[in-house]
């Protein structure tokens, strides 16, 4: 094997060891693992610098914390990653899973969700409806399958050779989708 991709997949397995573990009081020296101008895009990314679209190491710490306290369990499958290195680059693409129990509380959680949507939302109350019935529909539908959720994900990264070692310049998690994209910007 090369050394790069050696030294790269223990970067991955690190990153994979911090989110196994999620201690929170090792949450600086982990970011430890990203480049300062390292941008990472999470599931909900859209657009740079808004929801999960973060820019620099500093800002995207917020992310990580937020995975690491309320988001499910991610296992990246670091057997089958495939990694690749040419010179002071290398990039990463790896089939991964978050794994997250969801009980039936989640049906007062939606409703509660849908009180505040009604009360601060300003789409007009034909959008509101709609939107409120889709993710109405969805909850019942994935509920009644199980509690127990696993998801599939994809991992992409982009690393980069610092005097340090390895760094992650770039993060994108997403999820696969066959049916249509739950974001849709309309014209």
């Amino acid at each position: 094997m090369n050394p790069a991709t050696d030294e790269i997949r223990s970067l991955l397995q690190h990153f994979q060891d911090g989110y196994t573990r999620r201690d929170i009081n090792t949450l600086d020296a982990f970011m430890e693992l990203f480049s300062p101008e390292a941008e990472i895009i999470g599931t909900n990314g859209i657009r740079p610098n808004s929801d999960e679209w973060y820019t620099s190491r500093a800002a995207a710490r917020e992310l990580v914390q937020g995975d690491w306290e309320t988001w499910g369990d991610l296992r990246l499958e670091l057997q089958s990653a495939s990694i690749h290195a040419h010179g002071a680059t290398g990039w990463i693409a790896a089939a991964a899973t978050v794994t997250q129990t969801i009980g039936e509380e989640n049906y007062a959680a939606y409703l509660n969700f849908a009180k505040n949507f009604i009360e601060t939302s300003p789409l007009p109350a034909d959008q509101k409806l709609h939107f409120l019935l889709r993710g109405g529909t969805n909850t019942l539908y994935e509920l009644r399958r199980g509690e127990k959720f696993i998801w599939p994900l994809r991992f992409t990264a982009v690393v980069e050779h610092a005097p340090t070692g390895w760094k992650f310049a770039q993060i994108h998690f997403s999820f696969p989708t066959i049916y249509f994209p739950d974001v849709r910007i309309l014209e």
